[in-house]
């Protein structure tokens, strides 16, 4: 392979293949070989300031400079080797290079452009610098000679460079929101699916602008079209005027003594039933409350139907009201162990999801009892290639009530998850063993579970208490008598529960 860059001085060859002048150029502008026209007009008002026939915005890569604008030729590049430019991101004097005849200078006499088609003789170029590197050039060609040259058009060249170079950075800029603003799109996607498998509707009210940050689920309660955000005078536009009022009062009223909302109304267009409930979710310096955070779901059929329904409703509330502060109390907790936005939201879109598996199964049962068979496979199986194979349960017949279903799956996914990272589930071979057994103490029926894994990477107690483990300690806080007790085994972590039914 020939290199193209021995003939070229030390300090020229060294500029061009300058590992961290690269490195900008690739990540500032990578689409150099692409043509900008919001660069022509540079190219053609240092073209009008020289009068000459040929300006160019150039980027000069390690084998090709490429014309990211061009005036006075239709070439979308040429080797950086053979060009002008090379010499002058090497460090031109003045932050400047001119050359008044081309066949009088050695760097370029022997040059194709010069000894050939076009001829050129007068060059003039100034670096574009970006990051501290320079990364490219604006210039002017002309095919004669010029032994005289203003100071002043110099200086205008210079200030023509540093409006590129300012351009290009914007554009990067420009860029890397705009794919930061996609990353985040797609988490709350995901954040949106989790909530709309238990149709539940969520927003996020900025009081001091106005705008509600809301789900689809949200949007077609209020027949409103699909957008990331609406304005809360349109939300509360479109609720019944015979409920605007009472719903208002009720949510002033939960903001300024720090209460809870809770509200019941219809929706203007469609006559259908909404449950609302929500918090402040934080509050300035002074108190006063800045963001609001709730849920909206349809209960349009429980506000009609007989006395079960009702019953039905009031633990729909209740389960509303306590999958919203579990909600907010996984947020903050999830947060505070990670400040890396995608494993805040891995972590807390697979908590989110365990809750939603659990909630899906007690809606088709009318959150009445579930059996835990079922709750098992719901939270195991994302976790194992061969369910059947890896995971071995004995157990009896038992059914859990909804306080039981939720917290038992978020302690079954935080072990499940732990499994599949560090434990038996990670490794081929690896498996847990589930005994399930219902146990009369007192009159009283309890569920004492045992969760044993095997055939894992061996043990050791962990040198600081992870959100995991105080998570799988606390999830079951909401039923009485209840336990869970993790022991780091050589052999593999087991996990004790006890949990009354």
């Amino acid at each position: 392979m020939i290199d193209e860059t021995s003939d070229l001085q030390p300090a020229v060859a060294a500029a061009l293949a300058s590992a961290q002048r690269l490195a900008v150029l690739h990540a500032v502008i990578p689409d150099m070989a692409e043509p900008d026209a919001d660069f022509r007009d540079l190219a053609d008002i240092a073209a009008g300031l020289f009068d000459a026939p040929v300006a160019l915005v150039t980027l000069v890569d390690a084998k090709d400079q490429w014309f990211k604008a061009a005036s006075g030729i239709s070439e979308p590049r040429a080797p950086s080797a053979d060009s002008f430019c090379v010499h002058t991101i090497a460090g031109a004097s003045d932050g400047a290079l001119v050359v008044a005849d081309a066949t009088a200078d050695p760097r370029f006499s022997n040059q194709p452009r010069v000894v050939g088609e076009p001829f050129l003789r007068f060059y003039a170029g100034v670096p574009l610098v970006i990051g501290n590197q320079s990364v490219g050039t604006i210039c002017v060609f002309d095919v004669k000679p010029r032994a005289d040259l203003a100071p002043q058009l110099i200086v205008q060249l210079q200030r023509l460079s540093r409006i590129a170079s300012a351009l290009f950075t914007l554009k990067h800029e420009a860029r890397q929101r705009a794919l930061k603003e996609a990353a985040l799109s797609r988490e709350e996607q995901r954040h949106a699916m989790a909530l709309d498998a238990a149709n539940v509707g969520s927003w996020l009210w900025n009081i001091r602008s106005g705008n509600v940050s809301c789900n689809e689920p949200m949007l077609r309660m209020f027949g409103m079209p699909f957008a990331k955000s609406v304005q809360a005078r349109d939300i509360f536009g479109a609720i019944h005027p015979d409920d605007r009022v009472a719903t208002l009062s009720r949510l002033r009223s939960a903001m300024t003594q720090d209460q809870e909302y809770d509200g019941t109304f219809r929706v203007a267009s469609s006559g259908r039933w909404l449950l609302g409930r929500g918090r402040v979710h934080e509050r300035d310096a002074k108190g006063k409350p800045t963001v609001f955070l709730g849920i909206n779901i349809d209960v349009t059929e429980q506000q009609g139907a007989t006395q079960r329904t009702r019953l039905l409703l009031r633990e729909l509330n209740h389960r509303v009201k306590n999958t919203l502060a579990m909600l907010q109390s996984l947020a903050r907790q999830t947060l505070r162990q990670t400040s890396d936005p995608q494993e805040f939201m891995t972590a807390f879109a697979g908590r989110l999801q365990a809750i939603s598996e659990a909630h899906g199964l007690l809606s088709d049962h009318e959150w009445g009892e579930i059996r835990l068979s079922a709750l098992l496979a719901k939270q195991l199986a994302p976790h194992v290639r061969d369910y059947e194979e890896q995971i071995e349960i004995h157990k009896d017949e038992i059914l859990l009530g909804p306080d039981q279903a939720v917290g038992l799956g978020l302690v079954l996914h935080e072990l499940a998850t732990n499994a599949a990272k560090y434990g038996s589930l990670s490794v081929y071979g690896g498996r847990v063993v589930l005994t399930a057994r219902s146990v009369d103490e007192d009159g009283r029926r309890v569920l004492h579970m045992t969760w044993t894994e095997v055939g894992g990477p061996p043990v050791g107690e962990p040198s600081r208490r992870g959100f995991g483990s105080i998570l799988i300690e606390r999830s079951l806080d909401k039923v009485m008598g209840s336990s869970v007790k993790i022991e780091y085994l050589p052999a593999g972590l087991t996990a004790i529960v006890r949990l009354p039914l």
